[in-house]
């Protein structure tokens, strides 16, 4: 899953030098815009897997958002 972004993302933009799942150094190849940032991670696999991660956290807070609307979905 590459990022959702037409903007080229550059690791020296990157808000961090280290991958927040594994610890390792972060590559070019490893890119995403978090919150309007750049943020790195080591390969791939890890910035999907926090890719997965957000968008399972943000389908909780929709879902938390409308049981508190009254509306179920």
């Amino acid at each position: 899953m590459a990022p959702a972004t037409d903007t080229i993302l550059r690791i020296e933009d990157a808000v961090n030098e280290h991958c927040p799942w594994s610890g390792k150094p972060i590559a070019a190849d490893s890119l995403t815009l978090y919150n309007g940032a750049v943020v790195g991670f080591c390969n791939p696999d890890c910035r999907d897997k926090f890719a997965r991660a957000v968008a399972g956290f943000e389908d909780a807070l929709q879902a938390r958002r409308a049981a508190n609307a009254g509306v179920y979905q």
